[in-house]
């Protein structure tokens, strides 16, 4: 995919969140401890999952440690730059790192929107067909889950990307936003842009909402299987479904009203990206660690294991 050489601008200016400098200091202090947060947090499920036995055998934990590595990713993609930008006057962005931002946030946003359907099925089959938990989900099976959904990201990105990298763009080149989002920038090509915002709407917007509904009504059947079967399996299936769906929610929310919803109002979708890149990562370990038992008796093991090991040594 080449930039078309008619493009006379090669930087985007990006506006950010504030052009106050103490309101930018006060940001830069925020996001900076968030980021923190969120890489400290999701290396840490990585790394216990890994290193845990236990956990390591187990599907469900074995898919969020990839979630969790989707979630540092695309984290990384912008926050550092939009930390950064806190502390610069003039906020920039190159042309063909405008381009490399929006191929990996919705390769990524793709994967992980993939991947928590496939925990979806992962929490139907070890509450519904618990017998065969362990056949069904099985490591073939997992492993085709992880290369499938970054199969679907790298498509769903493709076939918005192919498009945008040929656009001709000679101006303006203000970016009302913290990042480089396909919305904005194809509204600032200097060409007639309508079918590639109606295929930005039906790729982004629509699969989002469509793939939101989907969940919701595998986890509304998986509850009312439970009910039918035992009153105490269903107090129990909502403590394991109640953090999935929302991670579900806060995943998919701001994707669908950023992409299906053609907000007039800029400022409301500059807040969305904000938390979809920063919040979003920031919760999922505390609503799967804070909340999971087996997740704190893993950690409780790995410290007991390294104590011993220095005892040794």
């Amino acid at each position: 995919m080449d930039l078309k050489n008619d493009s006379l601008i090669s930087e985007f200016v990006l506006l950010g969140l504030t052009s106050i400098w103490e309101l930018e200091i006060l940001f830069f202090a925020i996001f900076f401890l968030a980021y923190a947060s969120i890489m400290a947090g999701n290396i840490l499920i990585i790394i216990i999952v890994i290193f845990d036995s236990q956990l390591h055998s187990t599907p469900m934990y074995f898919l969020l440690a990839n979630l969790s590595f989707f979630d540092m990713t695309i984290s990384t993609i912008t926050v550092p730059k939009m930390i950064t930008d806190f502390l610069t006057e003039r906020k920039t962005i190159s042309l063909w790192g405008c381009m490399a931002q929006m191929f990996f946030l919705h390769f990524l946003g793709g994967s992980e929107m993939t991947l928590l359907i496939f925990m979806a099925v992962d929490r139907y089959v070890a509450i519904c067909k618990p017998l065969h938990y362990t056949t069904i989900m099985n490591h073939q099976t997992l492993i085709g889950f992880v290369l499938l959904s970054w199969a679907v990201g790298f498509v769903h990105t493709i076939s918005q990307m192919a498009f945008t990298v040929d656009l001709p763009f000679c101006g303006p080149n203000v970016v009302d936003n913290v990042f480089c989002d396909l919305p904005l920038v194809i509204k600032l090509a200097c060409t007639d842009t309508y079918v590639l915002d109606l295929l930005v709407i039906a790729d982004s917007g629509l699969l989002s909402l469509i793939c939101f509904i989907l969940l919701l009504v595998s986890y509304t059947v998986i509850l009312v299987t439970v009910h039918h079967r035992s009153a105490a399996g269903l107090s129990k299936a909502l403590s394991t479904l109640s953090a999935h769906i929302t991670v579900v929610t806060l995943f998919f929310g701001p994707c669908i009203f950023i992409y299906a919803a053609p907000f007039s109002n800029f400022s409301v979708d500059k807040f969305l990206s904000v938390f979809y890149s920063v919040i979003t990562p920031l919760l999922n370990p505390i609503i799967y660690t804070l909340r999971n038992q087996e997740v704190k008796a893993a950690m409780i093991r790995l410290r007991s294991r390294h104590k011993k090991k220095r005892e040794v040594s």
